[in-house]
């Protein structure tokens, strides 16, 4: 049994007593076979229903994490050591070099890392594994593993995430069919331009797998400037070709965070149209999108971690309140109500733009719940302090930042 499990014993009614909703309002909830079934004031209660005093603490919706690296953690593992060369090439190979001779087990690292998501509140969680021609489908297969264990608690899409492109490696396209075959959910893709080297037969040859199989796409851009913003219009052209509206993230998109206004807008504008969403990670490093130039374009614009302690940065962590913190570091947010929005890209927008279904705190949808001793939302991503009870699918899988004893 996992740290996460949940024991066979557990009554399938549980009652949240005294909690704060973002309003301020205090309720109760009461939740049945995993669901929501009722919030407010002095619920009924009987001697069936196990109780959890909730202390006045604030309520938040469980959070999601929309695009991280499960496969490639070294969370628990001694420290590595980063001396890695500056270039994205650099950090590919030695990454592949490293995984390949270090013993590095993918199913192993990546239930750590879930695991510890889980106890910061995360409950749906959106994670891209490599598929190269090296490794074949083992990463994949590790973290099929972890999805499978955590599959009570923990809501995970998986990206077959092809990390050298997929034209420089013959064989990765058909090696992306399997994984999708096998049980990943969405196909992943990179830098049709600066990678592949041929934007036009990379973007056809992704956009002709997801046709194929009938998955969404979630590309990684990182080419700067003009060179994204052509990458991207082909993109675009593709989208609306292969009627993929909804279907499609572009993960960094670096490029909207350097263009010139007018020629940011008119791209936000398509992406708007063809109601493809943007990811980001909020790196301080890089130019960025702009969350309320999206927000005002009418983009759906969400949040993730990318890596967290991999050989390709020693940053990053499972909690996705510091994730919202950094994203309204990055984008100037200072007042309370801007916080909120920061919130969102890490909850109901994220959500929204993964297709992670009943998502949220009203009657009917998935309970996912986490308790934090705070007195706002916006002091909560600000202080961050240790989830005092989550909730995730109707069980109890962390209190006080810890699992639960079982």
């Amino acid at each position: 049994m996992t740290a996460t499990a949940t024991p066979s014993h557990q009554p399938h009614t549980l009652l949240v007593t005294d909690v704060r909703q973002v309003d301020g309002s205090r309720v109760d909830v009461s939740i049945v076979d995993g669901r929501i079934a009722a919030l407010g004031p002095n619920l009924p209660r009987d001697a069936a229903t196990a109780l959890e005093d909730g202390a006045g603490a604030l309520l938040l919706p469980g959070f999601v994490e929309g695009h991280t690296h499960l496969d490639k953690t070294t969370w628990g593992m001694p420290w590595y050591r980063n001396e890695v060369g500056p270039k994205l090439t650099d950090r590919i190979e030695n990454e592949r070099h490293w995984r390949a001779h270090s013993g590095h087990d993918a199913g192993v690292q990546s239930l750590a890392l879930a695991q510890a998501f889980l106890q910061a509140g995360t409950t749906r969680l959106r994670t891209h594994v490599d598929i190269d021609t090296v490794a074949g489908l083992r990463h994949l297969e590790g973290v099929l593993a972890t999805r499978e264990t955590l599959r009570e608690v923990l809501d995970m899409q998986i990206v077959a995430f092809p990390q050298s492109g997929v034209l420089g490696r013959p064989g990765t396209d058909a090696l992306l069919g399997e994984a999708l075959e096998a049980g990943a959910d969405v196909l992943g893709a990179l830098d049709p331009a600066s990678i592949d080297g041929d934007p036009v037969r990379s973007l056809d040859v992704t956009f002709g797998l997801a046709e194929r199989y009938g998955k969404p796409v979630d590309i990684h851009l990182h080419e700067p400037a003009e060179l994204g913003a052509f990458t991207l219009g082909l993109l675009l052209d593709r989208v609306a070709a292969h009627g993929m509206q909804g279907r499609v993230v572009v993960s960094h998109a670096f490029c909207l965070g350097a263009l010139p206004e007018r020629e940011r807008d008119a791209l936000l504008a398509r992406l708007a149209d063809l109601q493809v969403a943007l990811l980001t990670t909020a790196p301080p490093s890089v130019p960025v999108p702009s969350l309320k130039a999206c927000l005002a374009m009418g983009v759906t614009l969400f949040g993730g971690n990318d890596g967290v302690r991999d050989t390709w940065t020693p940053y990053g962590s499972p909690d996705m309140l510091e994730r919202a913190m950094l994203i309204a570091m990055r984008n100037g947010l200072r007042r309370d109500d801007d916080l909120a929005l920061a919130f969102d890209c890490v909850s109901s927008i994220a959500a929204r733009a993964c297709g992670f279904a009943d998502y949220g705190l009203h009657v009917g949808a998935r309970a996912d719940l986490v308790l934090v001793a705070a007195d706002t939302l916006a002091h909560a991503i600000v202080a961050r302090p240790p989830r005092r009870l989550v909730v995730a699918n109707g069980k109890v899988v962390a209190r006080h930042g810890a699992a639960p004893a079982v």
